[in-house]
């Protein structure tokens, strides 16, 4: 499903209300927990990202200092 960001909008409020029952469209939607809605959130999130080019890259470098002994 292509999400919009006034959906996700929609979403975050909900949460953030603590209301746990929306409305997409023609369809109710039913979320059991408030973490089954913090994933529908980040999931949305990365698809919209992705759908506008930018992505997030995490980078690590790990460094060693001393003699090795």
């Amino acid at each position: 499903m292509a999400w919009t960001q006034a959906q996700l909008d929609e979403l975050k409020a909900a949460y953030a209300s603590g209301v746990m029952r929306i409305r997409h469209e023609d369809r109710w939607v039913e979320y059991r927990s408030g973490a089954e809605m913090e994933r529908a959130i980040a999931r949305i999130e990365a698809e919209l990202a992705g759908a506008s080019g930018t992505l997030r890259v995490r980078q690590y470098r790990l460094y060693q200092d001393g003699k090795g002994l």
